[in-house]
């Protein structure tokens, strides 16, 4: 699409009561600013100004990496904030786009209608007007009587006739990018706040004899600011029902919506069933016939087809075709569960391979560990992989066989085949076919027990 925008990002937004800048905070895993500046970019919009201000170190690198960023020093209103960025749009002659970067809700289609409808139009402008049920605090829309906008008045400048008014102004609009910073310039800072309005640029380019239009947003949901930590809570609410009921008609089963969160990255193929208090977020992808949860977290995480995750923490994992993990498993980064393999109750795995077969079912901890196929790892087994200094590396070869209570001390290799006897400290290398054993030796003292206690008891 021929057009460029501007996202309006400075503001401190005191109301969150927060260290972080409004901006920064974050649904579904996602800042408020990314779902915005992802909205322009999915509309085909290449060029991007983000304006930033207040704690901007903190957003810089959020957007930083495809949009051009430009500082607004100090706050001092939208108009100021949208001048900042003649320098950085010098040339461009199209339609200009303006988006609140505190709006989570907007979607592409709705930037690309506004579009369309200025370029079919020659305006000046469109903005994009709303209804909410409380227009409370919103810029009020006053229409001429041919249905143009005449004016848009903020809340604390506005008549009571003109606050009795419920058509609302989103925050959004699309301009003629040479006329807009042709009336930027004769905007003026005489109001309650004493700042510049964006808004005031509609009148100016109406007196200049440009139509300025409106376009009313189907949906009002889609223009709700986040200026509280309770409407940062509605935003995500909002965002969850319209990811699961997308996610729903493709094919994925849910027992309970309102009890499943998904990111907006996140790839699930038909078929897939999720279960109450399942969290997907980051990359994370999910193949056909798979079952995750209850209360699982997966993050940036792969799941093949046909697995089991049951209350499953996973971040940075790979859970291939016909794994299971769970109960209460933790797959931290590097873990990788290969074909048929398991991690059961109350395993974690760390930066480790677990191979095709293989189960680690109960009370262990691998870390740093290769275990190759058809491999059964005892109840409440260890890998020690850390010295204090560095980390060590373990393998187990196909078809061993590690007992219950065993610590392998890295750096150890148990072969192909091996026996490791229950109850071991294997502190060197087991070879292929061979058992282990690395037990302190059973003493016996007959009649201890019976002259010891029984001396007390009598």
């Amino acid at each position: 699409m021929e057009a460029a925008a501007i996202v309006l990002a400075a503001g401190a937004g005191t109301r969150m009561k927060s260290k972080k800048p409004k901006v920064a905070h974050e649904v579904l895993g996602k800042p408020l600013v990314r779902w915005v500046v992802d909205a322009a970019h999915e509309v085909g919009i290449e060029h991007v100004v983000c304006v930033v201000g207040h704690a901007r170190e903190q957003v810089i690198p959020l957007v930083e990496h495809d949009t051009q960023v430009v500082v607004q020093a100090e706050q001092r209103g939208t108009a100021d904030a949208v001048a900042a960025c003649k320098d950085a749009l010098a040339g461009f002659d199209g339609s200009l786009v303006v988006l609140s970067g505190d709006c989570p809700l907007i979607t592409s289609d709705t930037i690309r209608s506004l579009v369309d409808m200025r370029e079919k139009s020659g305006a000046a402008v469109v903005v994009l007007t709303m209804q909410p049920e409380d227009p409370f605090g919103y810029g009020r829309i006053v229409r001429d009587g041919g249905g143009s906008v005449a004016r848009i008045v903020e809340q604390k400048d506005a008549t009571p006739e003109e606050a009795a008014l419920t058509e609302c102004n989103s925050g959004f609009y699309c301009f003629d990018s040479q006329a807009l910073f042709q009336a930027l310039d004769q905007v003026s800072s005489n109001n309650a706040q004493s700042e510049f309005y964006l808004t005031d640029v509609l009148e100016i380019c109406r007196t200049a004899g440009r139509s300025v239009l409106a376009m009313r947003c189907d949906d009002p949901d889609e223009c709700l600011g986040v200026n509280s930590r309770i409407q940062l809570a509605e935003a995500a609410k909002h965002l969850q029902r319209r990811i699961n009921q997308a996610h729903m008609a493709a094919g994925v089963t849910m027992t309970d919506p309102d009890q499943v969160w998904i990111g907006p990255d996140v790839v699930i193929d038909q078929d897939v069933e999720l279960l109450p208090q399942t969290f997907l977020l980051g990359t994370t992808r999910v193949g056909e016939d798979s079952v995750v949860g209850p209360n699982s977290r997966l993050t940036d995480t792969v799941v093949g087809r046909g697995c089991v995750v049951d209350e499953t923490v996973a971040v940075e994992a790979c859970i291939d075709d016909g794994a299971t993990c769970g109960p209460r498993a933790y797959l931290r980064p590097g873990a990788h569960l290969c074909e048929g393999a398991k991690a059961g109750t109350h395993v974690e795995i760390k930066k480790s391979t677990v191979g095709k077969g293989s189960k680690v079912p109960h009370l262990s901890y691998i870390g740093d560990c290769t275990i190759g196929e058809g491999v059964n790892i005892g109840a409440g087994s260890i890998t020690c992989n850390y010295d204090g200094v560095h980390k060590h590396a373990t393998t187990i070869g196909d078809g061993a066989f590690v007992g219950s209570d065993t610590m392998l001390v890295a750096p150890v290799n148990v072969g192909a085949h091996a026996v490791v006897g229950a109850g071991s400290t294997i502190t060197r290398d087991v070879s292929e076919g061979a058992l282990g054993l690395g037990r302190a030796r059973q003493t016996e003292i007959p009649d201890w027990a019976t002259k010891h206690f029984g001396a007390q008891k009598g």
